[in-house]
């Protein structure tokens, strides 16, 4: 999976590059995804993540990821050729917030943004509870052996 990394913070995101190449190589061979897809990502502050959850979402407050899965709306013989996932928007404040109260590192916390991210982008939401039983179990599934929880 080719991963596109867009920092528009002053936080050096160096570390992720190799993390989330790990994250999207182990989703690929959980889910047995071909490799050639391709995902942006851009890390962001509160301000600007606040912005974009209220232009597209109609919530007036900051959250700590956002996706815009290009693929939720293709129509079915268009999805095979369609490479792009989408966009992965990451609040690498809030990150920094959620893993102490998740007492995790830093680190864990982005790359568990970037796995919710990628699996919406792939299709699987959280809005019924046997939908949120599937995600979940597959986020803990892609990330653990990559990122432990302690």
């Amino acid at each position: 999976m080719e991963i596109l990394l867009i920092n528009r913070t002053n936080m050096d995101i160096s570390a992720f590059e190799e993390l989330f190449a790990k994250v999207a190589d182990h989703c690929e061979e959980v889910l047995s995804l071909p490799g050639d897809y391709e995902i942006s990502v851009s890390f962001v502050r509160s301000r600007t993540i606040h912005k974009i959850n209220l232009e597209y979402r109609e919530i007036d407050r900051p959250t700590d990821v956002i996706s815009f899965a290009v693929r939720d709306d293709m129509p079915e013989e268009l999805l095979e050729e369609m490479k792009d996932l989408g966009d992965i928007f990451i609040n690498l404040e809030y990150a920094r917030r959620q893993a102490k109260q998740y007492g995790h590192s830093f680190e864990r916390e982005v790359c568990f943004l970037f796995t919710h991210g990628l699996l919406h982008c792939l299709g699987y939401d959280h809005m019924k509870p046997e939908d949120e039983k599937v995600m979940f179990a597959l986020q803990d599934r892609i990330l653990d052996p990559i990122m432990p929880r302690s």
